[in-house]
């Protein structure tokens, strides 16, 4: 609720000095009549007038409030709003090859990729978005969906070793593309991200980059690691998990191609702040379409506070002149 003229609202401080007045002729007393003794009457039982003798007032300066309340026309206001958003179908195809353990990003790139997705899986409030992983083969992890909770959920779930190990690039992009093929989306996104050199799969990734430009899909392509070596993970020879530095290999021509061929980028992410900045320009990149109408009505409800005031000023008027009858 609001009020149409507020600043008449100021009039209800003009109801303090009525209060107070009232308070201080109660204390004072009214008229007296000189008597020897109250003795005989300082313990007679109260009846109704008595406990009944400051209503009227009280009656009144509450009407006189809700009077001023419906002067400011007090208004309920309805807003009626409609949004009508055009959203992007977006598909995450994330490498989990033995690789992704490398310890170059804290703690390693399987995790900060995990992190990073996530929050860019936030920000993409009604958008679609699926999930694929992908090492030696490819499989969904999550279709596109809108329910970012379980999405998040599988998302989280994501680890090294759940398929064969091997970087099947073509496969992971292939995957990602099969499942945007039914869609209507007006813009359709992949983002790939891998840490390797295409080493196993079915389908050269060329040849996917092909398949997705031919079907109106954008792949933006991430290559992960630092520039140098790395701290791969490797098993000695007792079985035990060790971490021994060696050459990062990404093979980012091929990458580049992809992105270039469906009208992507590519990025090079060298630790995990460097990935964050890159989901971010992708986010920004991708904007959704929102379109948002607003029509807003408006209420009158100062009848109701004015018949309230009139009903107490005639409750008022009755129990003073019926029920508190003075002496002439």
């Amino acid at each position: 609720m609001q009020f149409a003229s507020p600043h008449l609202l100021w009039l209800l401080l003009l109801l303090a000095p009525l209060v107070a007045h009232y308070v201080w002729q109660t204390l004072r007393g009214g008229a007296a009549i000189r008597i020897s003794s109250i003795e005989g009457v300082a313990h007679a039982p109260k009846s109704m007038r008595y406990y009944l003798r400051h209503v009227p007032f009280v009656l009144r300066t509450t009407a006189l409030a809700l009077l001023v309340v419906a002067l400011a026309r007090p208004q309920d206001v309805e807003r009626l709003s409609h949004t009508n958003t055009e959203g992007i179908d977006i598909m995450l195809s994330i490498d989990v090859s033995g690789s992704m353990l490398a310890r170059d990003f804290k703690p390693d790139r399987i995790t900060a990729a995990k992190e990073v997705a996530g929050q860019f899986v936030a920000d993409r409030y009604g958008d679609r978005i699926g999930l694929v992983v992908f090492a030696g083969e490819a499989f969904t992890q999550s279709p596109l969906t809108t329910d970012q909770s379980t999405l998040q959920t599988l998302l989280a779930r994501i680890r090294s070793g759940l398929i064969e190990d091997g970087t099947a690039i073509g496969n992971g992009l292939a995957t990602a593309i099969n499942r945007l093929r039914e869609s209507d989306a007006k813009s359709k996104v992949i983002i790939l991200l891998t840490d390797g050199v295409n080493n196993r799969g079915e389908i050269a990734p060329l040849t996917a980059a092909e398949i997705a430009r031919a079907q109106g899909i954008r792949v933006y392509t991430i290559g992960v690691g630092t520039r140098g070596t790395a701290p791969y993970p490797t098993v000695n020879m007792f079985g035990e998990l060790t971490f021994t530095p060696q050459k990062v290999e990404i093979d980012e021509k091929v990458l580049r191609q992809i992105a270039s061929q469906t009208g992507g980028e590519y990025f090079r992410a060298t630790d995990k702040t460097k990935l964050k900045e890159i989901y971010d320009e992708i986010n920004q990149l991708e904007k959704s379409k929102v379109e948002v109408s607003e029509r807003v009505a408006y209420h009158e409800l100062f009848l109701v506070w004015l018949l309230w005031a009139l009903a107490l000023l005639a409750a008022e008027f009755l129990i003073r002149t019926l029920v508190l009858k003075r002496i002439p």
